[in-house]
């Protein structure tokens, strides 16, 4: 098989665990405010994603990666085009890696709810701009004979990407739901699955309207298929989350997401960036590197790969654990008067130094980095 072709359905294969993976952390986010309803319920749903949200975003690194030196024509054309969208979901991205890094380092309401802001921003907003920004890729976009973008921002928004857009945060909603369900226990687990139940049904009928204008409009007579699966594991979603069999739920929502990348990528095929008119596309063949550098990537690939899947594995296997609020510890965060004091001085002009040492007795589930002590150091 051709090398390119290979990598085009490898690059798809990333996005497929990028979107499954990062798509229960932003449904997590996004229902922070609906399901956390006190501080510690909120801390509760941000530790089930605590261990492996940043694992998860090492797919989204992987794929632009394996794009770049892939397909540099793709990733020139994909990022100068998407350039504004793209650097939105970028900026609130980190945003919400500041969030969740530093929400538990200071005990004080007002810095968590800020926090709980970036949170839920960083995760409404790349959720509905992915699915705007795939959903553009299944339409085309304006490209001229050089492969340059010459469509604007709102060019992009048209109603079959809103559309796509409102797929993507309904099945991250479910998807967030039915790992939540799966995570915790007690009341936690309870409301989750009533939620689940919910959005499912919501999914469902979002995703089956957008599926069929895809498949109508867009899309090769294969991907009737992958439609059908599609529909049938969202269906599936609504069952089993039904009878209590999270599980199987979780299962099935990942499938409904990769039935979708499956959807997106074959309806592109043998396009990488499709145009509106058919003779300016970015094909798979126009757009790929040397064979050389395909076939030293695939070395590499078939080395690190592997190991990046089992170590990745091994540690969703050691944080399997259900939680609930009582696994959840008191604060152990600096109050917000004493970080301000540490950091510029106290009222009577001492200076202040805040040493980050490593407390030992601390209790590790009380917050996502290392427990800090702060000292304060007087000078004559």
């Amino acid at each position: 098989m051709d090398l390119a072709i290979v990598w085009f359905v490898l690059i798809a294969v990333l996005w497929t665990g990028y979107l499954v993976l990062e798509g229960f952390d932003f449904g997590v986010g996004m229902l922070l405010p609906v399901l956390g309803r006190k501080d510690k319920e909120r801390r509760l749903l941000i530790n089930t994603i605590g261990p492996v949200w940043d694992g998860n975003e090492v797919w989204l690194l992987t794929a632009g990666g394996a794009t770049f030196a892939a397909f540099p024509e793709w990733y020139a054309t994909l990022f100068s085009g998407f350039y504004l969208p793209l650097l939105i979901i970028l900026l609130t991205l980190i945003v919400r890696v500041v969030a969740f890094e530093y929400r538990g380092k200071i005990d004080d309401p007002v810095w968590a709810r800020r926090c709980d802001q970036a949170i839920i921003a960083g995760s409404w907003v790349p959720a509905l701009l992915w699915g705007v920004a795939f959903a553009n890729l299944v339409r085309g976009v304006e490209l001229d004979a050089d492969h340059q973008f010459t469509g604007g921002f709102f060019s992009l928004l048209s109603p079959f990407a809103l559309l796509g857009g409102l797929v993507t945060v309904s099945l991250f909603l479910t998807h967030g739901a039915v790992y939540l369900a799966l995570k915790t226990d007690g009341e936690m687990r309870a409301r989750a699955r009533r939620l689940a139940g919910y959005f499912s049904v919501v999914a469902t009928l979002v995703t089956a309207a957008w599926a069929l204008w895809a498949q109508i409009a867009y899309s090769v007579t294969w991907t009737w298929a992958v439609v059908a699966v599609a529909a049938a594991c969202l269906l599936g979603v609504v069952v089993t989350n039904a009878k209590g069999r999270e599980g199987w739920a979780f299962v099935l929502s990942s499938l409904t997401i990769v039935s979708a990348v499956v959807l997106i990528f074959g309806s592109m095929y043998p396009d990488v960036m499709p145009a509106v008119d058919p003779a300016n596309s970015l094909t798979v063949e126009n757009a790929s590197s040397s064979d050389y550098t395909l076939t030293v990537m695939t070395w590499v690939a078939v080395v690190l790969v592997p190991v990046v899947l089992i170590y990745q594995s091994w540690t969703y296997w050691v944080f399997r654990r259900r939680l609930t609020t009582e696994d959840i510890p008191d604060s152990i965060g600096l109050s917000w008067e004493k970080v301000k004091a540490e950091a510029f001085g106290s009222s009577d002009g001492t200076a202040a130094r805040l040493d980050l040492t490593v407390d030992e007795t601390a209790d590790p589930r009380a917050g996502t980095g290392a427990a800090v002590r702060g000292e304060r150091d007087r000078q004559a």
